[in-house]
């Protein structure tokens, strides 16, 4: 099955970028940029390292996918790099600068891009981008 099997290399990405981490190994940008991801998730650490891969994450049942946050934290710091949507990197500042916490930033901004992701599945549609960014405001005013 092609899914889990990709799947699965994605999963043993992060499991080989945090062995890295831990060893001291040189690591290329996108290796240490996951590796940082990992490190503030100590939650996940034991998991990694007994490389527990192919789990099944069911929302349903109050189960969060670890790959999937972490891919969040991933995909919103890139957002973040890049500018795009544009204002992003202003609003990720000024949020951090209320908020006062990286993690805690990266979260709150999360459930805004978890929200435009599922929008654009749901309707099987681009993502909306200035629907996220109002919803991103909206944070803004939130830890006013």
């Amino acid at each position: 099955m092609l899914y889990t099997s990709e799947r699965d290399k994605l999963r043993q990405f992060y499991v080989d970028c945090w062995q890295k981490a831990r060893m001291n190994m040189p690591m290329d940008p996108m290796e240490q940029m996951v590796a940082r991801v990992i490190e503030m998730h100590p939650e996940y650490h034991k998991m990694l390292e007994n490389e527990k891969l192919g789990n099944e994450y069911k929302p349903e049942e109050g189960e969060t996918n670890p790959f999937l946050h972490m891919g969040m934290h991933l995909g919103l710091q890139e957002q973040v790099v890049m500018d795009r949507p544009a204002g992003i990197k202003l609003i990720y500042q000024q949020l951090g600068e209320k908020i006062g916490d990286v993690m805690a930033t990266e979260h709150a901004m999360m459930d805004c891009l978890g929200e435009m992701m599922w929008q654009a599945q749901k309707n099987q549609a681009e993502p909306d981008e200035q629907a996220y960014l109002a919803c991103l405001k909206t944070l803004l005013l939130k830890y006013g």
